[in-house]
């Protein structure tokens, strides 16, 4: 008999150094203790990553230990009945020497009023360069006209996963209006987005780019993955989006 597909929440938040929300690996399992999460795509906490609250920001030094730190974090952690897929937050240092084989993605963050990318940076495209050779998918959460630049401009043969069904990149018909969910290098999680949202997008996209996540600890694991079951989708669709195709991705990673 074949062994169930695991289930992997595939968009997670998970930290030590910002005590702002309880995110720390031991309030993440917990809250995995009534669900059969096997796996989860951690990424770094944004206040850990750069100031969101000061559009002007300015790097400094003590900010790039910071970034360090928490990244480096990630790797470090083993919890039982629970695989790690720590992702790599990357800001304008563009510090891809930092990333390890361990790293199984990228995490590109900011939201309206934040300090912006420097998409224009050579340091951006040569990131992307290295981001692209090691094979990584990147969730990118970003202001829609960003999101469309940084796909139809930048990331050419690199995997975009586009987080909570656009809601956060201008909103599921904003994506849709643009054509960027026909593409066949984005993807998309379903975190925090609504039952009628993910029922469209699998009517009109198919499942195999779509992937659970929890937005914890902005959404509850086991909540988000009862909104993905409760669809009563075929077995064979919903094991893929529940774990499947999170595997399927990482399979195309270069760990080296």
């Amino acid at each position: 008999m074949t062994d169930p597909m695991p289930v992997i929440d595939a968009h997670a938040h998970c930290g030590i150094l910002d005590r702002s929300w309880p995110q720390s690996i031991e309030a993440y399992a917990q809250q995995l203790a009534e669900t059969d999460i096997g796996g989860a795509a951690l990424f770094s906490p944004v206040m850990e990553i750069y100031d969101r609250y000061d559009e002007s920001f300015v790097d400094t030094p003590a900010w790039r230990r910071r970034r360090k730190e928490s990244n480096a974090y990630l790797l470090s952690l083993e919890t039982a009945g629970l695989t790690v897929y720590p992702y790599f937050f990357i800001w304008n240092d563009f510090a891809v020497q930092q990333l390890s084989p361990a790293h199984c993605g990228i995490k590109w963050h900011r939201h309206a009023g934040e300090p912006a990318y420097r998409y224009d940076d050579p340091g951006c495209r040569s990131a992307l360069d290295e981001i692209r050779r090691r094979h990584l998918p990147v969730v990118l959460e970003e202001e829609f006209d960003h999101t469309v630049r940084f796909i139809r401009e930048l990331a050419d043969g690199i995997t975009v996963i586009i987080p909570h069904l656009g809601m956060l990149n201008g909103g599921f018909p904003a994506i849709a209006a643009s054509g960027l969910w026909a593409q066949e290098n984005v993807w998309a999680d379903t975190a925090l987005a609504s039952p009628d949202e993910v029922r469209e997008y699998l009517r009109r996209y198919d499942h195999r780019r779509l992937m659970f996540g929890s937005d914890f600890p902005f959404g509850d694991p086991y909540a988000e993955l009862q909104k993905v079951r409760s669809l009563q989708l075929d077995p064979d669709v919903e094991a893929a989006v529940v774990g499947g195709n999170f595997l399927r991705l990482q399979a195309c990673v270069s760990h080296r």
